[in-house]
């Protein structure tokens, strides 16, 4: 699979470098959802930056009933969303819940077993788009909007030092006038390990389900 429409994605020397070949060892995570007419449940592939898949993002515990309600307008907000980060075994790495929303979204990130690792929690806007990592009680990092269009995040440390970045990917505009199929890049300008690498690769799917989809069933 080629990459073409990640053109305008910023590429560092850094994510150029060759990648272990795993969801916590690529410098370049590309994450894209699947295109339908009609957004039944949300599905993305993971690759890398030169569009060898690496994982799954599945949205999971929909019931048929489910399935069918969440064409209706603000439908999604009103339910929790449970999604799990797999590997190209298909085994689970990491799990993403979403209770229901009320004024701003929260997520809880767990291992496959459903220990917990930490929370994604979105601040408030008034100051612009952030959310921060929280673990046992303290903030081990975020992820800040660089402008009010809210296309280009810096995700941080605990220092406020910049580790990663998230950036949307525009692809075909004629079929994404007839279809949903949003695209993020991840780029990691240096190697993280423990919560905070589990928090940097949901990453991605906490913006498109926080702030895009939501923006879709206003």
């Amino acid at each position: 699979m080629a990459f073409a429409s990640l053109r305008c994605t910023r590429m560092t020397s850094h994510s150029r470098q060759a990648g272990g070949g795993t969801l916590f060892t690529e410098p370049v995570l590309v994450v894209r959802q699947k295109a339908r007419l009609i957004e039944a449940s949300a599905e993305f592939g993971v690759f890398d930056q030169h569009g060898r898949p690496l994982g799954s993002v599945v949205e999971v515990n929909l019931t048929r009933l489910q399935k069918l309600i969440r064409i209706l307008p603000k439908y999604n907000k009103c339910r929790t969303r449970t999604f799990e980060v797999r590997d190209m075994g298909g085994s689970v790495v990491v799990k993403v819940t979403r209770p229901a929303k009320t004024l701003e979204s929260r997520f809880m990130v767990t291992r496959a077993d459903e220990t917990p690792i930490g929370e994604i929690v979105q601040e408030s806007e008034l100051g612009g788009i952030r959310f921060s990592f929280v673990t046992q009680g303290r903030t081990i990092g975020g992820i800040q909007a660089e402008n009010w269009c809210a296309w280009d995040f810096s995700i941080i440390d605990d220092t406020g030092a910049e580790l990663a970045r998230v950036t949307k990917a525009f692809g075909d505009l004629v079929k994404e006038e007839f279809a949903t199929a949003d695209s993020y890049v991840v780029e990691m300008h240096r190697n993280v390990a423990g919560p905070l690498a589990s928090m940097v690769v949901a990453s991605a799917l906490t913006i498109d389900t926080a702030l895009k989809q939501d923006e879709r069933n206003k």
